[in-house]
């Protein structure tokens, strides 16, 4: 009978407010490192009220915007143990936001599809030397509710932090990597330059190397002196002789040495006659000739 307009009442789905930015270093109590590598946000418990009365989606996503400097980046959420009216970010979250400590900072939630696709450029060459890159990105991603487009984000590995600037996410702009089967490419990290590699002939040009070169003038072959054990000094002045350079032979080394790879090298002499006969290959036996202890003619 009385009609007082409720039939058409839905209950809000967004959750839109504004809070003051603080890094997590200013976080009271404990330091709290495992908000800086990460990427989710902690906020306070009135949050946490009013999302509970909203019909989102879980899990729970939110947008970031620093309407001052039009910077926008996408969050999870850790706790709701902030101070009401402040957020707390990892502060590699407010250098993409260009935002300082206690700026305003826009918080709403967001539905975001699920990452197939993601391609990171490390920020310096330190990077090339982690063995397996990609599986230190796969367990720092585990602190991670999602990725943005053209963010620079932060991990950790062996107490050294390095940046990856986030190139491409696919299916969008940003995308939720929670439960997900995503493909990761690599780019070239900044101020890496590819090796130049000369080519073959050139190089053994260069390493040509002539054995006279190597030959000291006037070089002196065993020209130490030797010591008799019963003291007499007969029979020790070396006697050397002057070698000219034609006359030292030096190895040059196996410029195609691989590692792993063993080289067996031999100089095998060629019998100068080529014209032998088969009876000459034959084997003989028993062709040596023997020895006696005792001599002809001796005592009888």
């Amino acid at each position: 009978m009385f009609g007082f307009g409720f039939e058409g009442f839905q209950r809000p789905t967004r959750f839109n407010t504004q809070y003051r930015c603080y890094s997590v270093s200013m976080l009271p109590g404990n330091e709290r490192s495992d908000v800086e590598r990460g990427g989710k946000i902690i906020m306070p418990p009135s949050a946490l009220d009013q999302l509970t009365r909203l019909n989102i989606v879980y899990p729970m996503l939110f947008k970031l915007t620093n309407k001052r400097a039009n910077r926008e980046t996408h969050s999870g959420v850790l706790e709701f143990v902030a101070d009401e009216g402040k957020v707390y970010l990892p502060y590699w979250m407010m250098r993409n936001l260009l935002i300082e400590e206690g700026g305003i900072l826009q918080v709403e939630n967001a539905s975001l599809p699920v990452a197939t696709f993601s391609k990171f450029q490390p920020q310096s060459e330190d990077f090339l030397d982690i063995t397996n890159p990609k599986a230190v990105l796969e367990n720092a991603l585990r602190n991670f509710a999602c990725l943005t487009k053209g963010d620079v984000v932060a991990i950790t590995y062996n107490e050294k932090v390095y940046e990856l600037h986030v190139m491409e996410v696919k299916p969008g702009q940003a995308v939720s990597i929670i439960e997900c089967d995503m493909n990761v490419e690599f780019a070239a990290p900044v101020g890496y330059q590819e090796p130049v590699y000369k080519k073959k002939e050139e190089t053994e040009q260069e390493m040509a190397v002539d054995e006279a070169d190597f030959a000291p003038e006037g070089f002196l072959a065993f020209a130490g002196q030797g010591h008799r054990l019963d003291g007499k000094k007969k029979g020790t002045d070396p006697q050397p002789k002057a070698l000219g350079a034609g006359a030292i032979r030096r190895g040059i080394p196996n410029y195609e040495y691989k590692k792993g790879k063993i080289t067996f090298m031999r100089n095998v002499r060629r019998p100068q006659n080529n014209h032998q006969t088969e009876e000459d290959d034959e084997f003989q036996p028993f062709t040596g000739e023997g020895q006696a202890l005792r001599r002809k003619g001796g005592r009888k």
